[in-house]
């Protein structure tokens, strides 16, 4: 696909440009309402694809999850026979710009397999949840308090510390998810490992304060969320942090997401994902 479609939708879907606007300059590269519209087929997630690991897989337990001390409901998925309240590990799993969907669901119960008790908030629970719509749900993320949305992920954090003082916490995330990560990974010193897929930098004054091993994966085309890296990698140095930066040749922004059609990079997916695996069992096993 032109790498210019992909741009426009990168910018549909995270400035966010009115649908509007955003169809008559697709129908404007592509030449018509019916080509545009197989083009927005071809490139927005589609739920409907196969789950790596289904919800009814024998090596795992999912369900529901609320926290009370923070406000927080979502989706848990633990492997099998592990109570989460004694559990040796956690980890927060941040969505993306759609909120919690059955895509992070599925990277919850990845995580699960793994040996993680994986806890996927829907942090659109504020404004009354996330919808099915994808654009409905899109919609929402700017009527969001990013430093309330922050407070209530490090009071998950500090309340299931305070179940369990020697449970190991780390926190992963993507897109809109990741940049959560890189702000909450930089005001928690609870957690002991942080992974970012494609997440803008946070504020450079607070790098400093970061404490949890740190690792971010960037697809090389991501020319919007590439630009906010260097001064933070900078800051990264001068604080002395333990972090890897990862660059993935050919690769766009969301390119881990399976669902996400012509903007899914398996190699890249593939590689990235073993090497936030073997930091998570570095740190939290």
């Amino acid at each position: 696909m032109d790498q210019r479609i992909i741009e426009l939708y990168d910018e549909y879907t995270h400035k966010p440009l009115p649908r509007r606007v955003f169809m008559e300059r697709l129908v404007g590269m592509v030449g018509s309402v019916a080509a545009a519209e197989a083009v927005v087929e071809a490139i927005a997630p589609n739920y409907a694809r196969a789950a790596i690991v289904p919800a009814e897989d024998a090596r795992i337990t999912t369900g529901p999850f609320e926290d009370t001390a923070a406000g927080i409901k979502g989706y848990i998925a633990a492997p099998k026979g592990v109570n989460p309240d004694t559990a040796p590990n956690f980890i927060v799993t941040i969505h993306e710009n759609r909120g919690l969907n059955p895509h992070i669901q599925d990277i919850a119960r990845r995580l699960a397999v793994e040996g993680f008790v994986a806890m996927a908030p829907d942090l659109l629970l504020p404004l009354g949840g996330t919808p099915a719509d994808q654009d409905a749900a899109t919609a929402l993320f700017p009527k969001l308090d990013l430093e309330k949305t922050a407070d209530s992920i490090e009071k998950l954090i500090k309340d299931r510390k305070a179940k369990n003082p020697n449970v190991k916490i780390g926190v992963i995330g993507f897109c809109w998810g990741g940049a959560m990560v890189n702000m909450v990974a930089t005001r928690s010193p609870e957690l002991v490992a942080a992974v970012s897929y494609y997440g803008l930098a946070p504020k450079i004054e607070d790098t400093p304060k970061l404490k949890a091993r740190f690792m971010e994966h960037l697809g090389a085309l991501d020319d919007r969320v590439n630009a906010t890296i260097p001064p933070f990698e900078e800051a990264l140095k001068k604080a002395g942090a333990k972090f890897e930066i990862f660059k993935y040749e050919g690769a766009n922004h969301a390119f881990n997401n399976d669902t996400g059609g012509e903007r899914y990079n398996k190699a890249a997916a593939d590689l990235s994902w073993s090497r936030s695996m073997a930091l998570f069992h570095q740190t939290l096993m």
